[in-house]
């Protein structure tokens, strides 16, 4: 079955694709289904973004769509980015480094350095139904960027019993660990489900 996912982030594309690609879903882009369509995430909370772009991609390409909202919360900035992680430093538009450099610049001075990923999915269906998930990966942030893969944060990321970063890990260990690979095979688990009843 084709779906969309609601986003053109190729990283977040390929995680999506390797870890549902068992599931008899054809996954592609907003860009290669067409779909222009640009959702403002005013929801208040990473559950409710996901359905907000899922149902507007839904709506817009006829097809069943899947959303993910993720962000990192940092216990020492009282949960924050969180769901303005990917517009922390006040633009959608800077880098991930501009982020990082910021996060670091926020943490500077601060020992406790605990933290933790959050992965909210949603599929919206043309037909209404609506499948969620939700997972968490926790651990601290480092002092210096390490690592060449993954995107965002993950250069800071330490999940909890590992010596390296996020970005650090091959695609395979960070699927099996991470908060949208947890929240990704708790989807497919629903997908199954919905799937078998029709």
């Amino acid at each position: 079955m084709k779906m969309v996912l609601s986003s053109d982030n190729a990283h977040k594309l390929r995680e999506f694709r390797e870890i549902l690609s068992e599931s008899g879903i054809e996954l592609v882009s907003k860009k290669e289904c067409g779909c222009t369509l640009e959702v403002e995430e005013n929801g208040s909370s990473f559950a409710e973004n996901a359905y907000l772009k899922a149902a507007a991609v839904s709506r817009d390409t006829g097809l069943p769509a899947i959303a993910d909202d993720s962000g990192l919360c940092v216990d020492a900035l009282d949960g924050a980015p969180g769901l303005y992680s990917a517009r922390f430093t006040g633009s959608h538009e800077d880098s991930d480094e501009a982020r990082n450099r910021y996060l670091l610049q926020c943490l500077a001075g601060e020992e406790n350095r605990r933290g933790h990923y959050v992965c909210a999915i949603c599929c919206v269906m043309p037909d209404g139904a609506v499948l969620r998930s939700e997972a968490t990966c926790s651990g601290y942030i480092g002092y210096e960027e390490q690592g060449e893969g993954g995107f965002g944060y993950d250069p800071l990321f330490r999940p909890d019993g590992y010596e390296r970063t996020m970005a650090e890990l091959t695609a395979e260990e960070k699927n099996a660990i991470s908060h949208r690979g947890a929240a990704l095979r708790a989807f497919k688990a629903e997908w199954e489900k919905y799937y078998d009843q029709q």
